[in-house]
């Protein structure tokens, strides 16, 4: 964990030096408690950045594929990282995502479930909603500004914890987890404007 926050703080100042970073409502992460972390995403900087932006440690499901690399695979389990099989349930990758957010910590997942080439806003997919359903916590919606290419100024806009307990105290369906998935989704369109 120190060596963590030792590359926290290096990259913070790379970013802010090289992209003019600016973060706005980091004080909407609650203080303590599992929270499920979501952002759009369209660059392969984007955990890094949403990892530095926020002020507690976050453990990002990234895409299994990203543990085959030996290059790569000390690096983003140093950066807290673990697996998801994004082509089918992986329910160990669900597991370990319920562990952490019951140990009080963060899980960082980019709902449209892979990087949009274009820059717009992807179909969710329920993951996210599902996850903060069945440990209780709430969803953290952060929306990336300026990511892509290798210039352009870097902005992060955290946005207030959505709080569902409403849908907790139930036992929701699909159609309940696709509505939370939207609506958080519109919530990150909502702080990119």
């Amino acid at each position: 964990m120190l060596l963590y926050r030792v590359l926290r703080v290096i990259i913070r100042w790379i970013l802010l030096i090289w992209r003019r970073w600016e973060v706005i409502g980091v004080n909407h992460l609650p203080v303590k408690g599992g929270v499920v972390v979501v952002s759009n995403h369209s660059s392969n900087l984007d955990p890094v950045v949403v990892g530095c932006a926020l002020t507690r440690p976050i453990h990002f499901m990234a895409k299994q594929e990203l543990f085959q690399i030996p290059i790569l695979v000390n690096i983003i389990k140093l950066l807290l990282a673990f697996p998801v099989n994004r082509e089918k349930s992986d329910r160990n990758a669900i597991r370990t995502a319920l562990k952490i957010l019951q140990e009080g910590e963060l899980v960082g997942i980019f709902p449209e479930g892979t990087r949009s080439k274009t820059g717009e806003l992807q179909k969710p997919h329920i993951g996210a909603a599902m996850l903060a359903i069945k440990a209780d916590v709430p969803i953290l919606p952060v929306a990336l500004k300026g990511t892509r290419g290798l210039f352009n100024k870097v902005t992060v806009v955290v946005g207030k914890p959505i709080y569902i307990p409403e849908i907790w105290s139930n036992r929701p369906g699909k159609e309940e987890m696709e509505a939370l998935s939207e609506r958080v989704m519109k919530e990150i369109a909502a702080l990119l404007k």
